[in-house]
């Protein structure tokens, strides 16, 4: 009986520590990649006005298969994107094509070549853009800044 006590206990233990690590990242994530995160650039001011468009998250930097920018629109309207674009540190620019996002929905850009989708947009590369650290910006095509993400 004891024996499966202590089985159980080191289960919840294992359970508990995944939980709070997933949390702990989840709130990481959020927190600091979204701000300068202590660095000596400087993060570009935001445009105001109505367009609320943001990038979620860039997720599998320095690796072509994977990498890939989530854009969403978090307002209350239609989002035109066509004509806007998403760039980098070092000035690689993707010119999104043709590109209507609706109130809560995403986009995700991946870097590696493929075909274009309502949900999947394809930048046509052959190397990887991103990397760690680096500012992903998105402007609108009178190139204001609409969005920022630090890249985990």
């Amino acid at each position: 009986m004891t024996r499966r006590r202590l089985v159980l206990y080191l289960l919840l233990n294992a359970l508990v520590s995944v939980l709070v690590s997933g949390a702990i990242l989840f709130y990481y994530d959020r927190a600091n990649h979204k701000t300068d995160c202590g660095t000596s650039e400087t993060v570009p001011t935001l445009a105001s006005g109505g367009v609320n468009a943001d990038i979620v998250s860039v997720t599998g930097a320095g690796a072509i298969a994977s990498e890939s920018v989530v854009i969403q629109n978090n307002g209350e309207g239609v989002l035109l994107l066509s004509g806007w674009t998403l760039k980098d540190s070092q000035g690689s620019t993707y010119i999104i094509p043709q590109l209507t996002l609706y109130p809560g929905g995403t986009v995700q850009v991946h870097t590696r070549p493929g075909t274009d989708t309502a949900a999947d947009l394809y930048w046509g590369l052959s190397a990887p853009v991103w990397e760690s650290g680096e500012l992903a910006a998105l402007y609108d095509t009178q190139n204001i800044a609409r969005a920022f993400y630090r890249v985990p």
